[in-house]
């Protein structure tokens, strides 16, 4: 045994990791990529840097979304409902039945600095088209210009405008990634605040945990394609002077034995943030918190963007879940 390994570090071998033949050929492609390429961050700042790299991104992922063949599909309506201080696009697919009243409120993912605008609204017609029901995609506020509390601000308020004219059984909150971070944060907040829950929670790949203290943010780290760096600035702007151990930064440290909906959660075995969902089954789970968690072979970061049979099957559970918490009345 070596001294670090006495001190409680483990000392790992290079070694090369090949794509593994335990998943789709479509799965195997998408890994097969290699590692997102994507623009260093700036000094923390550098204000002007920041909105440039994020202006970058967003273009580079624009351009990643039409490779990879997730194009937006057409017959959608889609309306801009009005904020305090952002909006919300308001999506409904075609053929939804006129007494579905259910909806999905949805915060994007992109590291809690990208993908809002052209790709929060692309995105918000994407998840109406896997779960086939209506869904509100709040288009909020960020950093640079935006930090904490003006994500969860403003997602709290499309959850308290839906609240008018929605009963709560009806509503469904979720995202990917920061994503899941901000739905999980909106539950903390609305609960705090003495708002009703909503029927059901979805956290995918979620962000949970910004401190970064969770297992696979280093054992992962490598092998996820996604997530490929552990300098995370990104968070840190985001957080801004707030305590990153806040519940409503980081909702894995929230107090779940004051209530929470019944929660779905997803990762997968190469995600450098499958710790963070798997704490958050687990703290869920010790509050009697109805809470199911769904690890994808082999899949990294946001699972494999939309093109392997394995993402049609989350989304069979994820729909089958919604149903089952969020059923048609």
């Amino acid at each position: 045994m070596t001294d670090s390994e006495t001190a409680g570090t483990l000392e790992v071998p290079a070694r090369s990791i090949p794509v593994p033949t335990s998943v789709s050929p479509e799965a195997q492609a998408y890994l097969a990529r290699g590692r997102l390429q994507v623009p260093e961050n700036p000094p923390i700042d550098d204000i002007e840097g920041w909105r440039n790299r994020i202006a970058t991104i967003d273009e580079m992922m624009l351009k990643r979304q039409a490779e990879l063949g997730n194009v937006t599909p057409s017959g959608f309506d889609v309306t801009e409902v009005a904020l305090d201080s952002t909006k919300v696009y308001a999506i409904t697919p075609p053929g939804l039945d006129p007494a579905d009243r259910r909806v999905y409120l949805d915060a994007h993912g992109g590291a809690f600095i990208v993908g809002g605008g052209e790709l929060c609204r692309a995105g918000g017609i994407r998840t109406a088209e896997k779960y086939k029901m209506r869904v509100w995609t709040v288009d909020y506020r960020m950093p640079p210009d935006h930090p904490v509390p003006a994500a969860v601000d403003d997602c709290l308020a499309a959850y308290r405008l839906l609240l008018q004219d929605h009963d709560p059984a009806d509503i469904v909150v979720g995202g990917v990634s920061a994503g899941g971070n901000l739905a999980a944060a909106l539950v903390l907040r609305a609960r705090d605040e003495g708002l009703p829950m909503p029927a059901a929670a979805l956290l995918l790949t979620p962000a949970l945990d910004l401190t970064q203290s969770g297992d696979t943010y280093k054992t992962n780290l490598g092998v996820d394609t996604v997530l490929t760096s552990s300098e995370r600035s990104e968070l840190l702007l985001y957080a801004g002077d707030h305590d990153l151990t806040d519940p409503y930064v980081s909702p894995l440290f929230g107090d779940f034995s004051k209530g929470f909906p019944p929660t779905l959660l997803a990762s997968g075995t190469r995600d450098v943030l499958l710790s963070s969902a798997v704490r958050m089954h687990r703290a869920l789970r010790a509050v009697g918190v109805q809470a199911d968690l769904h690890v994808l072979e082999a899949a990294p970061h946001g699972f494999f963007s939309g093109v392997a049979p394995e993402d049609k099957e989350l989304d069979r559970e994820v729909r089958a879940f919604i149903d089952a918490h969020c059923p048609l009345t």
